[in-house]
């Protein structure tokens, strides 16, 4: 599969399948700091990814009232 890492920007490899969390341990990249999309459908962390396939990593940015 291909991941595409939005920040800091970078493309990664991976062989075979695998569920969200465990790309994302992979990664050494904290789940509750980013979303994962394929297309435009959001993933949740039971979700799994075929060796075929791309998915995006995007930082979770929230922002506040006054």
């Amino acid at each position: 599969m291909k991941v595409l890492i939005r920040r800091p920007r970078r493309e990664v490899e991976l062989p075979g399948r695998r569920r969200v969390r465990d790309v994302l341990k992979e990664l050494q990249i904290n789940p509750e700091t980013v979303i994962v999309v394929r297309g435009e459908t959001l993933l949740t962390s039971d979700d799994v990814v075929g060796e075929e396939e791309r998915i995006e990593v995007i930082p979770a940015i929230s922002g506040g009232a006054r």
